[in-house]
């Protein structure tokens, strides 16, 4: 039987883990919350890639237009995250 104070130090890390996956989740929807939408509930967002006005549905805090790898994306999406992406 393990003793009491491993337990308790178990205990205490899924806890911890479990709050930072919270606070991540609510972090993240607040922001993309924050974007501007249109009417069906797309993001309005300007496209580093493309240099374009885009407007994208987000999916887990990502772009569905998102390429992984893109420097230009990844900038856009750790916008995102930030809050300070340009939208329209």
């Amino acid at each position: 039987m393990a003793d009491l104070g491993t337990l308790f130090k178990q205990a205490a890390r899924r806890v911890g883990r479990t709050v930072g996956a919270a606070s991540s989740e609510f972090s993240g929807g607040r922001i993309e919350g924050t974007l501007p939408r249109e009417e069906d509930g797309r993001a309005r967002i300007v496209c580093r890639k493309h240099a374009e006005r885009r407007a994208v549905q987000i999916d887990s805090g990502r772009p569905t237009c998102f390429e992984p790898e893109d420097p230009d994306c990844e900038s856009c999406l750790a916008d995102i995250e930030d809050g300070t992406v340009e939208t329209w």
